[in-house]
């Protein structure tokens, strides 16, 4: 008869790393790489980290928070622009927070309700600041200019993502230029006219342009003064 190997202890199996918000984060972001945003779950992530999901709400709410944390994460690899204009490093900043979006499409979609708060997030926003500031823009049309240039750069890299990441976006880029290069000059005459420059320009292109749009707004545009008090209730 076979004799039974004898029980291992508990207490001789090496221990399990402390759980830090950190690691936590930096393990996210390995599953994204890997697998996408999408399997980016406190439940996946409890599985790779070898503990129960409950362990991980001590240092992440919840899913959402999570998404905005490895988005900060992410954000510490831009690179500082160096060289010429404050303009040129200004569109050269927020043309990489883009492209790094356009890299992960499901990020790039939670980008747009999952704000960050972290460290890597502060310093871009610091950064664009200190840009505007250096052209001469006032603190208050900055303060509100980060905020559109920011709002532009997520929603053109999630469009991008969500266009595609469907099936039929060729299908549906096919359908929309058909509509608008033979659009009946007596009903839609600018259309008509204009067809041809609707669709055209390489994404790039339009990107910059978009920017420089913007921010030629930011400096032009005073902020409105203080309107009336809101109701404070009852």
């Amino acid at each position: 008869m076979k004799p039974r190997p004898e029980p291992r202890s508990r207490r001789e199996r090496p221990a399990k790393p402390a759980l830090t918000r950190d690691g936590i984060v930096a393990v996210a972001v390995e599953i994204m790489r890997a697998e996408g945003l999408e399997k980016v779950t406190m439940r996946r992530l409890a599985q790779e980290l070898d503990t129960g999901p409950a362990s991980l709400y001590v240092y992440v709410s919840n899913t959402a928070e999570l998404h905005a944390a490895v988005l900060d994460e992410l954000l510490g690899g831009l690179p500082d622009p160096v060289g010429g204009s404050w303009r040129e490093r200004l569109e050269e900043l927020l043309t990489a927070y883009t492209l790094m979006l356009f890299t992960h499409p499901g990020l790039a979609r939670s980008a747009l309700v999952a704000r960050p708060g972290g460290p890597h997030y502060l310093r871009l926003i610091e950064a664009l600041l200190a840009l505007l500031d250096e052209g001469g823009v006032p603190g208050d049309q900055a303060a509100w200019g980060v905020d559109v240039l920011m709002q532009y750069a997520t929603a053109t890299a999630a469009e991008h993502a969500t266009r595609g990441q469907s099936s039929d976006a060729q299908d549906d880029r096919d359908a929309l230029t058909h509509a608008v290069m033979t659009a009946d000059e007596r009903t839609h005459p600018r259309i008509a006219a204009l067809g041809a420059q609707l669709l055209s320009g390489p994404p790039r292109a339009r990107l910059s342009w978009g920017f420089h749009v913007l921010i030629n707004g930011v400096i032009h545009t005073p902020t409105p003064g203080p309107g009336p008090a809101a109701p404070t209730g009852p």
